[in-house]
C-alpha cells in the first residue's frame, strides 16, 4: 500500500541521514569553502537516505556553465534503474523537509541505467524565491497534494541544493524501494528521492559556490 504522508519520509530519513553522513566521511566528502565561477563549476549529487539500501550504486554529476543571463546547468546519472523518468528540483535544503522547492524538468534513463538532461536558469548565488504578499494561486491539481489556493508571504528565500525524485512510486516499487508518494512531479504524485546535495551543508548548498 501506498504511504503519502511526510511523516514516513521524516521517520525513515531521520535513521538514513546519520548513515549518509559516515558514509561522506569516511569517502572524505566535504564542502567546498572557495566560491567559483559560473564560467564552469562541477560537483557531485549523492544518494538519498531512502535509497541507500535499494539502489546503493546510485550517482551524479552536475556541471554548471555561464551562458551570459543564465546558467546552463548539465546533470548525468549513473547507477539507477533502466528506462525510468526521474524529477530534478531546486531545493532549499537537501533533505526532509526540503524547503521551498523549484521543479526544473526530467531525466529519463537509458537500457544501462543512465540519464543525461540539460537546463537552463538562474542556478547561482542569486538563485532565490520571493513572495512580497499573498495572491490567489491556480488550482490545477487536487489529488493527494491539492495545490495551495494562495501563497504564503515571505522574504526572500535562497534555494541552493537539488534534488531527483522517482516521477512514481510504482516506478520506486519495481526499483526494490519504498513506494511512498511525493508531490515531486508535474501532477504532485511523485515517488521518493534518488539523489540530492546533502554532501553540502544545508546552508552552504552548491549553487551558493557560483558567483553571479
Amino acid at each position: 500500500m501506498k504511504e503519502n504522508v511526510f511523516s514516513h519520509i521524516a521517520r525513515f530519513d531521520a535513521k538514513a541521514t546519520a548513515l549518509t553522513a559516515a558514509l561522506m566521511l569516511l569517502n572524505g566528502a566535504t564542502a567546498p569553502v572557495a566560491k567559483a565561477t559560473s564560467d564552469d563549476f562541477q560537483f557531485e549529487l549523492v544518494p538519498s537516505g531512502a535509497v541507500l539500501q535499494c539502489l546503493p550504486d546510485a550517482k551524479g554529476t552536475v556541471r554548471i556553465e555561464s551562458d551570459g543571463g543564465a546558467e546552463v546547468m548539465t546533470i548525468k546519472v549513473t547507477g539507477l534503474p533502466p528506462h525510468t523518468e526521474f524529477d530534478v528540483f531546486v531545493i532549499q535544503v537537501p533533505n526532509f523537509p526540503f524547503g521551498l522547492s523549484w521543479y526544473q524538468g526530467d531525466i529519463q534513463t537509458n537500457a544501462r541505467g543512465k540519464g543525461k538532461a540539460r537546463f537552463v536558469g538562474r542556478f547561482n548565488e542569486e538563485t532565490f524565491i520571493v513572495a512580497p504578499g499573498v495572491a490567489p494561486a491556480p488550482i490545477t491539481h487536487d489529488g493527494a497534494f491539492p495545490d495551495a489556493d494562495l501563497n504564503p508571504q515571505t522574504a526572500p528565500v535562497h534555494t541552493y541544493h537539488l534534488g531527483l525524485w522517482f516521477n512514481s512510486a510504482e516506478d520506486a516499487q519495481k526499483a526494490g524501494c519504498r513506494d511512498v508518494v511525493t508531490p515531486f512531479n508535474g501532477e504532485h504524485q511523485a515517488g521518493i528521492q534518488v539523489l540530492n546535495t546533502s554532501n553540502f551543508l544545508d546552508e552552504e548548498g552548491p549553487l551558493s559556490q557560483v558567483e553571479h
